[in-house]
């Protein structure tokens, strides 16, 4: 199958996301900047799940561009990621409306482990889908980053209910771990 419909729908979908979660960011009421101080955690969680999801966006936009064609198990497995990322405007809003509390901070966490475990799937059903020797096998690789990744959100969900600021740093430490985009996808495609 084609992968145009694909990535044309994901790229949909993540749009949706970041325009639904801009739309929870309330109006401060107030004209001063103590009015705005109130916002500080909505706007922190906003914009790291901003950065997150342009992240994944960007990532499987070199995901597919290595992929040569797509099958059913394929649209699963991203549709599979799809969900979880869908879920980040719930505990986005929730973490900063409850300036980063326990559990709010763990099921951030958690919608971040469930999404990149969805991407390790997406990339492993595209490996098998392509064969071991295939420019997508060979770009991806062992995958360390992203074995770490979810390692990092698993012991971060737990420490969300010693220390939640810390928790959220863990997070912030990946996200920069993945702000470059992956290059061997690109050094692959060479």
């Amino acid at each position: 199958m084609e992968k145009g419909r694909l990535t044309a729908f994901s790229d949909g979908v993540i749009a949706i996301i970041i325009t639904i979660m801009v739309l929870e960011l309330k109006v401060p009421h107030g004209d001063d900047l103590a009015a705005l101080r109130l916002l500080i955690s909505s706007f922190l969680s906003y914009t790291l799940s901003f950065i997150n999801l342009g992240i994944y966006w960007n990532n499987h936009h070199h995901l597919f561009q290595v992929a040569q064609y797509v099958s059913g198990r394929v649209l699963w497995a991203n549709l599979h990621l799809l969900f979880w990322l869908s879920l980040i405007p719930f505990v986005t809003a929730w973490m900063g409306e409850n300036y980063f509390t326990a559990l709010p901070v763990a099921f951030y966490g958690g919608v971040l482990l469930f999404s990149a475990i969805a991407y390790l799937i997406l990339t492993m059903t595209l490996i098998v889908h392509h064969g071991q020797g295939s420019v997508i096998a060979t770009a991806i690789g062992r995958d360390f980053k992203g074995k770490v990744s979810v390692a990092i959100y698993a012991v971060s969900i737990l420490l969300a209910f010693a220390n939640s600021w810390l928790a959220f740093s863990l997070y912030v430490l990946v996200a920069m771990m993945w702000l470059i985009p992956d290059r061997r996808i690109e050094k692959a495609m060479r």
